[in-house]
């Protein structure tokens, strides 16, 4: 446990509710290994005080913090500015104090590319199915343009929603046309899929007998596809242990928290050596895996 001192810098996550947040046991596991003189808070914030929130972080000194849900949108117009990523997103998780104010990104790109650079694959071949069309489906879009993919094809229920979903990327920047489909269509579009990525909280914990789609549609995908899981408790969800025994490479959702985070501590500490270990395994014990 680090000592807290008259000197010791403030870090910490906005939300409502932030009682949930993993993000303070792995930011102040990382903090303790790296001896720095900072703590991470969860800091609750209603929507209607956002405002008054950052501006009284601004009045303490506080270095930077993380965001999530509800205020990942609307922290932007308190923003004096935000990079490519968080744009092309529309949302910020991860904000620091610039030279000209409050600075934000979206370290969720970031987080997850980070365990499909480890896969060699040649992405400008690959088709990917992404299902759900909220929020963390935007993240993985920007992700998977990053990476080159051939395809980028979102599925959803909604086909307003999904309607939606396509017409904010019509002006973006990003490279690939993003093409959507309803659930009914996905068994015509999986045969030659090579990565296949859950953005919905459907197996989450506790009812974790459900899957995004079923054994009989992940059987359809091609040999050895990756099956990406965003959601990290139950550890394995039954979508990847399913997607495993039919050969699949899984990765879950544990992965892409602890980089975000990791890449949100490099820019507040002003520093690479960020201990990810010792990140994912607080983590991993604090679920109890």
């Amino acid at each position: 446990m680090q000592l807290i001192t008259g000197t010791t810098k403030l870090l910490g996550v906005i939300g409502n509710p932030i009682a949930h947040s993993l993000s303070p046991v792995m930011h102040n596991a990382a903090i303790a290994q790296l001896n720095s003189n900072y703590v991470y808070l969860p800091l609750p914030v209603e929507p209607a005080n956002l405002k008054t929130a950052i501006a009284g972080f601004e009045a303490i000194g506080l270095v930077g913090f993380s965001i999530t849900i509800p205020h990942k949108q609307n922290i932007i117009p308190l923003l004096s500015q935000i990079s490519e990523e968080a744009s092309l997103v529309g949302a910020v998780n991860t904000v620091w104090r610039g030279d000209s104010g409050w600075c934000g990104t979206n370290t969720d790109v970031e987080g997850f590319l980070a365990p499909l650079k480890e896969i060699k694959r040649d992405w400008s071949k690959i088709r990917a199915i992404v299902l759900g069309n909220g929020g963390a489906a935007r993240a993985v879009v920007v992700g998977l343009d990053r990476a080159g993919c051939r395809d980028i094809c979102v599925f959803g229920r909604d086909t307003e929603r999904l309607r939606s979903f396509q017409e904010n990327w019509q002006n973006s920047r990003i490279k690939k046309a993003v093409k959507v489909f309803t659930m009914a269509e996905l068994d015509d579009l999986v045969s030659d899929a090579e990565i296949c990525i859950n953005c919905t909280p459907v197996g989450m914990y506790p009812r974790t007998d459900f899957t995004p789609i079923s054994a009989e549609t992940l059987a359809r995908f091609p040999a050895n596809f990756i099956a990406y899981d965003l959601v990290y408790n139950p550890r394995p969800t039954k979508f990847l242990k399913i997607a495993a025994e039919k050969g699949a490479i899984a990765i879950d959702g544990l992965e892409m928290l602890v980089q975000q985070g990791a890449a949100a501590l490099k820019i507040w500490l002003q520093r690479e050596d960020v201990p990810v270990d010792i990140m994912r395994r607080s983590l991993l014990d604090n679920l109890g895996l």
